[in-house]
């Protein structure tokens, strides 16, 4: 159950609302899955998993009042969690994740009175993001391959000119260039790269943050995402992102 009650009004502060807790049930599908897995025990009782707004999350039991303040996740995740592969339950979760965040956007919807334009308008908002199932089966990843493979004529050849690499600090392709080179190279790279997504976030790739790839899934990842600076960055031969860190075998 959540802590503490907070009731956006506005088509803006619900999407933000939604965002916060899309982007804490990602990190505990994904960045903080050896976690998560391990809060999911068969042996307790009917387990929920929340995304808080704070972009945090936490698995409880559900809650207590009828009806409840806000739409519930789905009940009993925990005891999927051995009678299935890891992959298929995590996924199983992400699909009922998507569900559950769909329903608390559209209850603030209805309790606020959004019309007809208003729900349409959060529609859409919402339906730029990947969706938590995306994110965490790699589809969104997928999707993003074959548009860039359609628009992207220069290939895989310039990903090591125009993306930031894991043994890269930033400042090679934003600080030590000189101004009006930089314009035009920041304007290429978002043109090229603009539709990759983080593996843990989701959200689009931007020339302004720090990036950094993993060496065993090359999925790509916000630094500050997996908690990775430039600086550190440099000192790091082989980069592996938390989910494959954490990845063992599991009956």
């Amino acid at each position: 159950m959540e802590g503490g009650q907070y009731n956006p009004r506005t088509v803006e502060e619900v999407f933000g609302d939604f965002k916060g807790r899309r982007n804490g049930l990602i990190k505990a599908l994904t960045t903080e899955v050896e976690e998560f897995y391990q809060q999911c025990d068969p042996e307790k009782e009917n387990l929920c998993l929340y995304g808080l707004p704070s972009e945090q999350w936490e698995v409880n039991l559900p809650a207590e009042e009828v009806p409840p303040e806000l739409p519930e996740p789905a009940l009993g995740i925990n005891f999927a969690r051995d009678g299935m592969q890891e992959k298929d339950w995590l996924s199983l979760v992400a699909v009922h994740s998507d569900a559950w965040l769909l329903a608390v956007a559209f209850y603030f919807g209805s309790r606020f009175g959004f019309d007809k334009a208003d729900r349409k308008r959060l529609f859409n908002m919402i339906n730029e993001l990947p969706t938590v199932f995306e994110v965490v089966t790699g589809a969104a990843k997928k999707q993003q391959k074959e548009k860039s493979s359609v628009s992207n004529h220069s290939s895989n050849k310039s990903k090591l000119n125009t993306k930031p690499q894991g043994l890269e600090s930033q400042e090679k392709y934003s600080k030590s260039q000189p101004k009006d080179e930089e314009e035009g190279f920041e304007e290429e790279e978002e043109d090229e790269h603009g539709e990759t997504l983080c593996g843990a976030c989701g959200e689009n790739y931007a020339s302004d943050e720090f990036w950094i790839c993993c060496d065993i899934c090359e999925k790509w990842f916000h630094g500050k995402c997996v908690r990775i600076t430039p600086a550190r960055a440099e000192h790091i031969k082989q980069y592996k992102c938390p989910s494959c860190t954490n990845k063992r075998a599991r009956p």
